[in-house]
């Protein structure tokens, strides 16, 4: 079992900045993806970013360079870096995890609880 806390969320104006942390913990595996998505009411969960072991990253085509995602392994912490935040970035942001159990080799993936992101106009 993986179990993902989460951190950095809150209520900002249009044009500021937040930074999210998503923290894993647990015993025996290997992290494959780190990751944030969000889901705003009425909507479907979309991708935010994506970072891969490999070190590629993947980011909605919304972010338009404005969110950084960055991972500190030696921590199993994956931070989401958004600048330039809109009104409509407002949404509960969830880290999703993927890793590889050491002990079974097999991949599973893990959702944190959500954080609340809200940009006042």
């Amino acid at each position: 079992q993986v179990h993902l806390v989460e951190s950095g969320g809150g209520l900002v104006q249009a044009g500021g900045s937040l930074r999210l942390s998503c923290a894993a913990s647990g015993s025996r595996f290997s992290i494959n993806v780190m990751g944030w998505y969000r889901q705003a009411p009425g909507k479907e969960r979309e991708l935010v970013a994506d970072s891969r072991s490999g070190g590629s990253t993947n980011y909605g085509d919304f972010v338009k360079g404005r969110f950084t995602i960055s991972r500190d392994n030696a921590k199993n912490t994956v931070y989401l870096q958004m600048n330039s935040l809109k009104p409509e970035d407002t949404a509960v942001y969830y880290c999703k995890v993927v890793v590889r159990h050491d002990s079974t080799w097999q991949h599973a993936e893990y959702w944190g609880q959500g954080t609340q992101v809200t940009v006042s106009s």
